[in-house]
């Protein structure tokens, strides 16, 4: 079974047949987790009125949780519970939290304050869904004349009456909020962590079975991840497309319903497996049991944890201009510091310990691996936009007609990216394959460096399209697009070829854990591209940007200053890839 010339019988396309089923099971999955991460900024900020700064900072630390859990859900699984134990069990809690999300209630009351008092807005023409209503409209009943919030030119608002008068301004900074349910808050905030944790325990150990499916040499592992690899992008599709559309059609909980029905066929594929993964991720035997129900106990009191750091995320204020970076990191949430704390001692100790224990030549391509996931981390800070700002974005500034024949949601925008990678993926393979055969393949440096490039060479080609903006102010849908397509090769310039880059610079006896330094700096990235968003908050009354124009000029601008800083941090690692290249010692 060792040798790859006695493979063990093929059955689905020249791979076992339970390859098949690990496929559906993660096409599932992962028709829940985006279809759901498609949806969560707009259901934050229009349902529940938390305003683009709060929205931003919950969503940047779920994904940095998603990121994050795996590292510690696979450990588990190696030691104790077993990878297809720890997938059912993550399923159940992904279901349940996004079941849990389906109760969100009424909407939020938004108010703003005039003379003291909170007056109720009122949202003519509201629809609760990812797509705004046209026609709809923001006003406050005072005395009995309803009066509509217009934007003002000092970037205040106006009170104007029926007849278009301006009866009253009030100055920029007036006091805003909404009327929630807190009840219905913390529900959401607990489903988001049921989700990270299950994600934890799901996501890594779905891969391990795939890789238990080979023998040691078996030719067609590659090709069988590539295949799985389809399944994530396909349940991507799926979920991009069909959850937003729940939400407009049926609402919100029926969107986030289909994401935990996708859970409980992922569940009910490995459960009922008919024998067919017998003897794949079992339960290892250790002396003691497995610990299943302390392992379990642990991860359900992870839950109100998660819901503090995602508290804290929300009312974290905006950093004061000025300040001064030591004042800036001691006023991060509890996650960020932890976060940023963890690999500011993680790089340097494990630096120490290749140095003391690895040869001259071990030590520095663990540096030069060390010093890529750094630039792995301003990657994902800056590409990590689509669920946020650019989200955003296509909300209030796109006009998303495609050729006049039918419009996209705004979430249903983000699958351009995995459309893109599906076209893509097989493109940039065959080019590898075509200049490593001529020895002028670029280096996993000048790979990286392109990568960054790219996220910038996306985010200015979208600043561009800005200036082509209708009188609404809104940028055709081909812009948008175009920085998709440019931002998903740029994800294949980095992404797979990182993982590949760790396995063979680091030192054997830490591969592991040079793959959750990888996985860390993702997070951190994910944790950091929240913090970004947070910088392209517009003003909203009511859930609804009052001024496009203003809301234009800001997307542009911070698009324009993540774009150019891109580009300088890619250019940089284009100068560093000799130096490092030699670091590597001829690893490509």
């Amino acid at each position: 079974m060792t040798d790859p010339t006695h493979a063990s019988p093929a059955g689905w396309y020249g791979h076992p047949r339970q390859l098949a089923r690990l496929f559906a099971t993660e096409m599932w999955e992962r028709l829940g987790f985006y279809g759901m991460r498609a949806l969560l900024v707009l259901y934050l900020t229009k349902h529940f009125v938390l305003g683009d700064h709060a929205a931003a900072g919950i969503y940047g630390g779920y994904m940095a949780l998603v990121y994050l859990t795996p590292l510690l859900g696979g450990l588990v699984a190696d030691q104790y519970l077993g990878s297809k134990r720890s997938v059912r069990f993550g399923a159940v809690l992904m279901a349940l939290g996004y079941f849990t999300m389906a109760f969100g209630g009424a909407p939020a009351r938004p108010w703003i304050a005039i003379d003291g008092r909170q007056m109720e807005i009122v949202r003519s023409g509201f629809h609760d869904g990812p797509t705004s209503a046209t026609g709809e409209g923001r006003a406050v009943v005072i005395d009995g004349r309803t009066l509509a919030l217009r934007p003002a030119g000092d970037g205040g608002t106006a009170l104007v009456d029926a007849g278009g008068t301006v009866v009253r301004s009030l100055p920029a900074g007036t006091g805003q909020g909404a009327s929630h349910d807190q009840r219905r808050l913390v529900l959401l905030l607990g489903a988001l962590a049921l989700v990270s944790v299950g994600n934890g325990f799901f996501k890594p150990n779905i891969s391990t079975m795939v890789g238990a499916l080979y023998a040691a040499g078996d030719r067609r592992r590659d090709a069988g991840f590539t295949i799985f690899y389809m399944g994530i992008n396909l349940g991507s599709i799926l979920g991009q497309f069909a959850c937003p559309l729940l939400a407009d059609s049926i609402g919100w909980g029926a969107a986030f319903s289909l994401s935990g029905i996708g859970m409980i066929v992922a569940w009910g594929l490995v459960t009922f497996d008919g024998g067919r993964l017998a003897g794949y991720g079992e339960t290892p035997a250790r002396p003691g049991g497995d610990r299943k129900w302390l392992i379990g106990l642990l991860a359900i009191a992870a839950v109100p944890v998660f819901v503090l750091l995602f508290v804290e995320l929300m009312q974290a204020p905006e950093p004061v201009p000025g300040a001064g970076i030591g004042a800036y990191l001691a006023g991060l949430p509890l996650m960020g510091k932890l976060l940023f704390g963890c690999f500011a001692i993680g790089v340097p100790a494990i630096l120490a310990w290749s140095f003391v224990k690895g040869s001259a030549q071990e030590f520095r391509m663990m540096l030069a691996a060390m010093i890529l996931i750094s630039f792995n981390t301003v990657f994902w800070a800056l590409f990590e936009q689509a669920g946020s700002s650019l989200t955003l974005f296509a909300d209030r500034n796109t006009d998303r007609s495609v050729f006049g024949l039918f419009t996209l949601s705004a979430p249903q925008t983000q699958n351009f990216n995995s459309l893109a990678i599906v076209l893509l993926a097989p493109v940039v393979s065959m080019a590898w394959g075509w200049l490593a055969r001529r020895g002028r393949e670029p280096s996993t440096p000048v790979k990286f460096g392109l990568a960054l490039i790219g996220v910038g060479a996306g985010f200015l080609l979208l600043v561009l399209g800005t200036r082509f903006a209708d009188g609404q102010y809104r940028v055709a849908l081909g812009w948008l697009a175009g920085l998709y397509l440019i931002h998903s090769l740029a994800e294949l310039l980095i992404s797979p070829v990182g993982l590949s880059m760790i396995t063979k610079l680091a030192i054997p006896r830490v591969v592991g854990l040079m793959m959750g330094m990888w996985f860390l700096s993702m997070s951190m990235g994910e944790y950091v591209a929240g913090m970004v968003a947070q910088v392209a908050s517009v003003k909203t009354v009511g859930g609804q940007v009052s001024d496009p124009a203003l809301s234009l000029a800001t997307y542009a601008a911070v698009f324009a200053q993540i774009g150019w800083t891109a580009i300088a941090v890619g250019g940089v690692l284009l100068l560093l890839a000799r130096p490092l290249r030699r670091l590597m010692h001829g690893v490509s």
